[in-house]
């Protein structure tokens, strides 16, 4: 689809109504600070609209004013102040924040209007994701929260299918072309590119990420009491933090909170809220393994038939609520076997939203990699310590994902919706 200026404003539009609906709060609702792992919500809010004037008003030149004082603006810098501190610093109160964002936004569409034929969008897409991907953070917040809820139910969910859960699928061995360029997607980031061939060796994996119930009988066979499991990291982790199962279960592992409703664990949802640790444990429990990033990239887009990449797991169509739980509108993982229509040529279902899924991968960077107009965006996390995560989850903004998409985070973090798919080796 050709990016025009109106799909650009489109999807401009649709990143900040899920901004202003996540932070339609009170005042001290935004100012408090959750977790010391997220920052308050009116961080959140201002920064998106700092970096859309940054980019998109500025071209990135930090040395030309912005709408903010300078001394303001470098409340927003994410590498100068940790999220644990966020909620010390003197921010624009809600009322001068909303204000600040809708100013940008309007300048910023003004010169949308003035996008010529010739002129790279990719700036504006950039944004898009910038903003869509601190929605899924301000949900992680809200995930966080005590108190009643703000969010209501979430919208209806196609009805999962029986027999699916603990099933798996073969993918042949051979080559494959990992990764893409930009002739191909023009908005995929940096880490993604460029497209390579990979040699991965036969296996198997799982047709559906990991449900609640299988999960819950690891917990009930001693996982969490038993060091056989856990890597060595992992054990010393797992004592440290206390963790006897996923954020939110209860001891017994039958009741968990969910964005301040109490509600029995639905045992066939994906787990979620499990940190890469606990993915890997439950692996090894189950004679299994966590999937490299190239396997699951393979099972998800490889067409054998074809020699070639499937655009999306289920073919060429954008997702549709028909093949995905996405967009955030669900507050939660749709059953394992909801969306038959959503297999990739192997015959693997659901790879693209529900949950993020731990990859066994460290987050380095592809052969040929080059770093995109924002040089920050992956290039300084390369080489820590940071676990590659795939296939978004029901809180990814459909506009901004690509079965190539890479998130990473650090193996102890759990906040994030994430969960797991087992592979074997053939």
């Amino acid at each position: 689809m050709t990016a025009t200026p109106e799909r650009l404003a489109r999807e401009l539009e649709a990143a900040r109504r899920r901004t202003l609906l996540l932070t339609d709060h009170d005042a001290p609702e935004l100012l408090r600070q959750h977790s010391p792992l997220m920052s308050p919500l009116v961080w959140d809010l201002a920064h998106v609209g700092q970096q859309e004037d940054l980019w998109l008003l500025r071209g990135g030149d930090a040395r030309r004013p912005g709408l903010l004082p300078p001394a303001v603006e470098a409340l927003y810098d994410a590498f100068t102040h940790p999220r644990a501190v966020r909620d010390r610093l003197p921010l624009l109160p809600p009322v001068e924040a909303r204000a600040y964002v809708r100013e940008v936004r309007g300048r910023v569409l003004d010169r949308l209007e003035r996008l010529g034929p010739d002129d790279d969008p990719f700036d504006v897409a950039m944004v898009v994701s910038h903003e869509a991907q601190h929605a899924e953070t301000m949900l992680q917040t809200l995930g966080l929260r005590t108190g009643p809820p703000l969010l209501g139910d979430g919208d209806p969910l196609p009805p999962g299918r029986p027999g699916v859960a603990g099933t798996s699928v073969p993918v042949p061995g051979g080559p494959f072309v990992l990764g893409v360029d930009a002739a191909d997607e023009p908005f995929s980031l940096d880490n993604e590119r460029p497209a390579h061939v990979v040699d991965v060796p036969a296996f198997r994996i799982g047709r559906v990420p990991v449900t609640n119930a299988e999960y819950a009988a690891f917990v009930a066979d001693g996982g969490y009491d038993t060091p056989r499991w856990w890597s060595a990291r992992g054990w010393a982790h797992r004592q440290e933090a206390g963790l006897t199962g996923p954020r939110n279960w209860s001891p017994d592992g039958t009741v968990r909170t969910r964005f301040g409703v109490l509600e029995e664990v639905p045992p066939d949802e994906p787990v979620q809220h499990v940190t890469f640790f606990e993915a890997e444990a439950y692996a090894a429990w189950a004679g299994a393994r966590l999937p490299t990033e190239a396997e699951w990239e393979k099972a998800a887009v490889w067409d054998p038939a074809t020699g070639g990449r499937r655009r999306w797991p289920w073919g060429d169509a954008d997702p549709t609520p028909a093949v995905a739980n996405l967009g955030g509108g669900a507050l939660r993982p749709a059953p394992a076997g909801a969306y038959p229509a959503s297999a990739s040529p192997c015959g693997a279902e659901q790879m693209i939203g529900d949950v993020w899924e731990w990859t066994s991968s460290d987050f380095t960077a592809w052969p040929g990699f080059r770093p995109m107009l924002y040089a920050d965006y992956s290039a300084p996390f390369f080489g820590g310590d940071y676990k590659v995560l795939r296939g978004g989850a029901w809180s990814v903004e459909p506009s901004i994902l690509r079965p190539s998409f890479r998130n990473w985070d650090h193996p102890v973090r759990r906040q994030v919706f994430s969960g797991l798919r087992l592979a074997w080796d053939a």
